[in-house]
């Protein structure tokens, strides 16, 4: 089976396309490195022909709020049209719990947008929303710094490691669309201030961690269960502590 993976080559993607190929189907790689541009729609139509399905983890380059919304406008559009003159059966495309939620911050209306384009296109499709990352810690201790103690939510985390994101998004590509949300999560939940500060103390950072439930996420509030799944959820294996040992906390150090 042909499947294009759009955003082949960053973290996720890469690793998918790893497990494709791996399976034995033929997959091809979109990012503008390969010629694909989402954007501008360059390389789409040829790309699509005979694929079966989609995997769409493209992101956008920048968080400004009108940039992100124009993103996820402009690549859901032309990928979505793509998909539907190819006959693509399958549109797969990885979003974040809570998103619905989160309608406060640009990024996640960018979100919405994408997701809402991806429901009316009239294609079969499976929306796969992921807790948080672990190699997202470090940019969550950034978005806090302001050269104090870093002031983060209280609200909850359940994060999964980017490899387990891999094999949910490389499993629910070769299974029938759910036409709907499924939701994927790590093995445990903690506050994510408390979750930042053991973060921190292993990689030897000294910085303070303050929880404040009122402190912002990206620009938006959060309700404790906002970041968690709300029902039943695919839920991976590697915890907190098994995967410092896999990554090395050097390499994702907040620094």
């Amino acid at each position: 089976m042909k499947l294009l993976v759009i955003g082949g080559t960053g973290r996720i993607g890469s690793k998918v396309v790893e497990r494709l190929r791996a399976a034995g189907h033929e997959t091809v790689v979109a990012a503008p490195s390969t010629g694909i541009d989402v954007l501008t729609g360059e390389g789409l139509d040829a790309a699509m022909t005979g694929t079966k399905v989609v995997v769409d983890l493209a992101n956008s380059p920048s968080f400004e709020d009108a940039a992100v919304l124009s993103f996820f406008e402009t690549a859901g559009r032309n990928i979505l049209g793509a998909a539907a003159r190819a006959g693509v059966r399958h549109h797969v495309a990885l979003s974040v719990v809570g998103t619905g939620k989160l309608a406060a911050s640009g990024y996640f209306r960018g979100k919405i947008a994408q997701e809402r384009l991806i429901r009316e296109a009239g294609i079969a499709y499976t929306i796969i929303h992921s807790t948080q990352f672990f190699e997202f810690l470090p940019g969550i201790v950034q978005s806090a710094d302001d050269g104090g103690p870093l002031r983060l939510p209280t609200a909850l985390v359940q994060p999964i490691a980017a490899e387990e994101v891999a094999d949910a998004v490389a499993r629910v590509a070769l299974m029938p669309p759910a036409n709907g949300v499924v939701e994927i999560a790590g093995p445990e939940r903690a506050p994510m201030a408390a979750l930042v500060q053991r973060f921190l103390a292993a990689t030897g950072d000294a910085r303070e961690v303050v929880g404040d439930a009122l402190a912002s996420y990206f620009g938006a509030r959060l309700q404790d269960d906002t970041l968690v799944p709300a029902g039943s959820a695919w839920t991976g294996k590697v915890g907190f502590e098994q995967w410092l040992r896999q990554s090395g906390p050097a390499q994702d150090r907040a620094a």
